[in-house]
């Protein structure tokens, strides 16, 4: 038997290394309702929104601010939000209603960040379609003035008493990010990030794949066992469209694989040695034969063995990139 708990000790590292940057950004000094260290907004642009904010806030008492900064990396922009958020103490004392609107130019993320007092109105997935219709289209066309401006003035006239954004009120052109079961693909992490977790991740599963190819007998109980995860830790690196490519490879790939090395002479004689010998030699890694089935260890050693194992993924959030 192959080591499961292995396998789902390394698979739970891929989710500690996604949690745990290697640095955090400074909080900035909260010098205004728009502090825009990124330098990415027009003086005018900064002051109509101070104006704004300033008019909301005395209307509403809800604190809402904006913050740009040129970078965040390696830490996700939830992390950092959160960071800031407790460190500014936005909202009233009683009322917990601040919102923050983090913009990270270079990592071209995002977040609506929102107050526990203000979660019944500007909900996550209200706050994830004023970042998908009203501000990453005109981030991808270089307007961030034009998408902090229209990104506020949803937010600011949704707790005014003005009507939700609807699902399907996105600028002529502009494609909402796909979802999948609640995950939206703008929560993918920085592209750093994301090719250091697919070295792992692929790493992985791709060597217990080559196995399950390589070894007679148990090596399709691998190609069911391993369809789970190529289905769903790829998503965290290539997004949903990529993952269903990839598992779709695997799905037609490995059979094709097997079928073709089955005809090779070493698998062939691996297979006989399984049965009169109860083991086999390939390519410095020696299989053991057990109740039919078949196992692998390394350096000559035979007493390698497999055990279950499984493991768990998650996310979510009112994030965007662009």
């Amino acid at each position: 038997m192959i080591a499961w708990r292995l396998l789902a000790v390394l698979l739970w590292l891929v989710a500690v290394a996604g949690a745990a940057p290697a640095g955090a950004a400074d909080v900035p000094f909260l010098s205004g309702r728009v502090v825009d260290d990124a330098e990415i907004l027009a003086p005018a642009t900064r002051e109509r929104l101070s104006a704004r904010l300033k008019a909301h806030e005395q209307k509403t008492t809800n604190q809402v601010v904006v913050l740009t900064v040129p970078t965040i990396a390696p830490e996700s922009v939830e992390e950092f939000a959160s960071r800031v958020f407790a460190a500014w103490k936005l909202g009233q004392k009683d009322k917990d209603n601040g919102v923050l609107v983090i913009v990270v130019p270079e990592d071209r993320r995002m977040r609506i960040e929102v107050g526990y007092g203000l979660e019944a109105t500007l909900t996550d997935a209200i706050s994830g379609r004023i970042i998908r219709n009203e501000m990453t289209p005109r981030f991808k066309s270089g307007d961030y003035d034009g998408g902090v401006e229209a990104g506020i003035g949803a937010i600011v006239g949704l707790l005014e008493g003005g009507q939700p954004p609807s699902a399907d009120n996105a600028p002529r052109g502009a494609r909402p990010a796909v979802s999948f079961e609640g995950f939206d693909e703008s929560d993918l992490p920085p592209w750093p990030m994301r090719i250091l977790l697919g070295a792992f991740i692929f790493g992985v599963i791709g060597l217990f794949t080559v196995i399950g190819v390589m070894t007679p007998g148990v090596g399709w109980f691998l190609y069911l066992f391993l369809i789970p995860f190529w289905a769903m830790f790829p998503i965290i690196v290539v997004g949903v469209k990529g993952a269903l490519v990839l598992l779709t490879t695997y799905v037609i790939g490995y059979p094709l694989a097997k079928l073709i090395l089955s005809r090779s002479a070493w698998y062939e004689q691996a297979k006989r040695d399984l049965k009169t010998k109860g083991t086999a030699t390939i390519g410095g890694f020696t299989m053991t034969s057990s109740g039919g089935g078949s196992s692998w260890s390394s350096g000559g050693s035979s007493s390698g063995g497999f055990s279950g194992g499984g493991g768990s993924s998650g996310g979510g959030g009112s994030s965007g990139s662009w």
